[in-house]
């Protein structure tokens, strides 16, 4: 039986990881998302390239990242691809990367303006965060079970105190080291996506 558009990206996310630990920084430095090509303080940053709006989205910062990240694919992404089916979801999953990206960005320039120094963004967190506004739009009655708290919340509210959440923390600048505005533009891009073509 053929692997789940989900599975398939599960065992790509895997495999790079282990990439990731034979090449390290290099892999990183052509395929994390660079800012567009600005000077930092220390000397020129890896280059801008096309593909790093997606690539980024299969190399993570560690174990902890990509089990979270694999999770949370897996829980709301099999959901949505038994629904959507693999087409339709495979392009939504790309187009919240890609998004998620464009976000990052100027935000990423912005802070080279100010002075901050030049990082890579890397993780699914992007495609995932389109996948959870999803999950939220198309079953906002199902109960999410929580580890910190242990508490059940129904996804439509868990999906809108998250993005509340990221939002603070991306204005305000907590967290530091997590792209935030990255979450967010999945978010957003998965609901235009959901707005315009009526995904539901």
């Amino acid at each position: 039986m053929m692997a789940t558009t989900v599975g398939k990206l599960l065992i790509a996310n895997g495999v790079l990881f282990l990439a990731e630990l034979v090449w390290g920084d290099g892999l990183i430095g052509w395929f994390g998302l660079w800012p567009l090509g600005v000077v930092d303080g220390s000397g020129a940053a890896p280059p801008f390239l096309p593909w790093q709006v997606l690539t980024y989205g299969f190399l993570h910062a560690g174990v902890l990242h990509l089990v979270l990240n694999m999770y949370a694919l897996w829980l709301f992404g099999s959901q949505l691809e038994a629904v959507w089916g693999a087409r339709r979801f495979a392009v939504y999953y790309f187009a919240c990367l890609v998004g998620a990206a464009l976000t990052q960005l100027p935000v990423s320039e912005l802070v080279l303006l100010q002075g901050g120094e030049a990082y890579p963004v890397i993780g699914a967190s992007g495609g995932v965060f389109g996948l959870l506004l999803a999950y939220g739009v198309l079953f906002p009655y199902n109960q999410l079970r929580l580890l910190f708290p242990p508490v059940s919340i129904q996804a439509a509210w868990f999906v809108i105190g998250y993005g509340i959440i990221e939002l603070w923390a991306g204005v305000t600048g907590s967290a530091e080291g997590v792209a935030h505005f990255a979450h967010l533009g999945g978010m957003l891009t998965g609901g235009l996506l959901l707005w315009r073509r009526h995904w539901k």
